[in-house]
């Protein structure tokens, strides 16, 4: 699944990076890796942008950006 699908209070893993260039390195940047642990905290009321902790911070994405990184849900 990815990012922007996780629903709040959901938390993941990440298992894939996508996105070219620049927006890649903004992404892994950010923290965004692979096997990373994120938890969906808050989503805008009109569904865009998302608000996710990871790494002990909160980050806020751009659904567009966050439909680019593959996650694996946890139960």
């Amino acid at each position: 699944m990815k990012l922007d699908e996780l629903k709040t209070g959901q938390s993941g893993k990440i298992t894939k990076v996508g996105g070219e260039g620049e927006l890649r390195c903004r992404l892994l940047d950010m923290g965004l890796i692979p096997k990373t642990a994120v938890k969906m905290i808050k989503i805008a009321p009109m569904g865009d942008p998302l608000e996710i902790r990871l790494r002990g911070y909160e980050l806020t994405l751009r659904k567009e950006d966050a439909a680019k990184i593959e996650v694996e849900a946890e139960e």
